[in-house]
């Protein structure tokens, strides 16, 4: 699935009512040929800004569980590879960008809705003028950013093992 494919399926999940967190982790764990329905589950719980909190939105989280299942460890025995700050920290970088404009990387500045009030809520998935149009924005970028990057590290990763082939 090619970045702007992401783009567009990020944009349709979360249209769909898929958490933000939700999305990114589908759609990144999808690019990486990994299906996991417990991760896409346990993610559930980080939209609308950590359980609805308003806290740190939920699409970032979701890209950077990605990282985390290319590069992290699953037990103590594996070896982290330390590609995975980088690209945290490029993923993080691009998020903050983004989301500038907005006021920051919280759900509460993107969104503006508190998840507790249901007539707010109701507002966000119904008036077309809501700011959820700015969630739609985030969530498609950074699935687009995502796949670029998950791009890259495929590249890197393949011609650090060519050379590794030519070496022995």
């Amino acid at each position: 699935m090619q970045p702007d494919e992401m783009q567009r399926k990020a944009i349709e999940l979360f249209t769909q009512r898929l958490h933000c967190s939700q999305v990114l982790a589908l759609i990144g764990l999808e690019k990486l040929g990994i299906s996991d329905p417990s991760v896409i589950k346990a993610l559930g719980a980080f939209g609308g800004g950590i359980g609805g909190t308003g806290h740190i939105c939920g699409a970032l989280v979701g890209a950077v569980s990605v990282i985390g299942s290319l590069y992290s460890r699953g037990s103590l025995e594996e070896k982290e590879n330390p590609r995975m700050w980088a690209a945290t920290k490029e993923v993080k970088k691009h998020f903050d960008e983004l989301t500038a404009p907005h006021g920051g990387i919280n759900c509460c500045q993107i969104a503006r809705v508190d998840w507790l009030d249901r007539d707010q809520v109701k507002n966000f998935y119904t008036n077309p003028d809501s700011r959820r149009r700015h969630c739609i924005h985030v969530v498609g970028e950074t699935a687009k950013a995502l796949g670029e990057l998950l791009e890259r590290e495929a590249e890197y990763m393949a011609a650090k093992q060519a050379r590794q082939k030519t070496e022995t």
